[in-house]
């Protein structure tokens, strides 16, 4: 594990902290790639988001135990086409 120290430093009316090409390359994070941040008490967290490229990849943690199914809607009404 990498470590470094850094200061907060105002960035607009923000606070900003510069992480070194070292500390990026020892998390395997790329230039704009988008992340996640996580804040509590005891610190702050920076992730890598998930990357989802397909509907089984979505739904991979899912858990619950929901089964769909279809309904009849009944006859056409109108001019809709089935």
């Amino acid at each position: 594990m990498l470590h470094m120290t850094a200061k907060l430093q105002k960035w607009g009316n923000s606070q900003a902290i510069r992480l070194t090409k070292e500390i990026l390359h020892a998390a395997q994070f790329s230039e704009n790639e988008t992340v996640e941040i996580f804040a509590d008490e005891t610190g702050i967290k920076i992730q890598k988001t998930e990357k989802i490229e397909t509907l089984a990849d979505l739904f991979k943690n899912y858990k619950n135990d929901m089964n769909c199914t279809e309904w009849n809607t009944g006859a056409p009404v109108g001019k809709e086409v089935w």
